[in-house]
């Protein structure tokens, strides 16, 4: 067992959690009921569900790969994917929350510590086994 990418695949389920209620309930709700083009309404709305299942996929590949459920082959292309992604995602949200002028966007913008602790710990169990 690689303990961690049990430990990121455990953050990461935390992270879809709460991106299903807490994401749900500030960004998705609001936003679908904010006066703006349906279309561009649409096209966020299902933005939010493709990043749904991108982060529900992620932390059970995390999960499975922390309990060597599939051949090291494919594990390697399948974590270095993961890893990076949610290093990206991080360093994209840092850099909007810099820049942003909204006043507290970094208290908004909060998810970059998860996506880097997930990276962190996924590229971790990458280089342990």
């Amino acid at each position: 067992m690689n303990i961690y990418l049990l430990i990121a695949g455990v953050i990461a389920t935390f992270t879809c959690i709460g991106h299903f209620t807490i994401g749900k309930q500030r960004f998705l709700k609001p936003m679908l009921e904010a006066d703006f083009d349906p279309i561009a309404k649409s096209i966020m709305h299902c933005v939010f569900h493709y990043i749904s299942v991108f982060l529900v996929l992620s932390a059970l590949v995390l999960i499975a790969c922390a309990f060597e459920l599939m051949s090291n082959m494919q594990r390697y292309a399948l974590l270095l994917f993961i890893a990076l992604n949610f290093v990206l995602f991080a360093i994209w949200q840092i850099y909007i929350g810099y820049f942003a002028e909204v006043k507290g966007a970094f208290r908004s913008l909060f998810q970059w510590i998860f996506f880097v602790v997930v990276s962190g710990f996924t590229f971790a169990g990458i280089f342990q086994g």
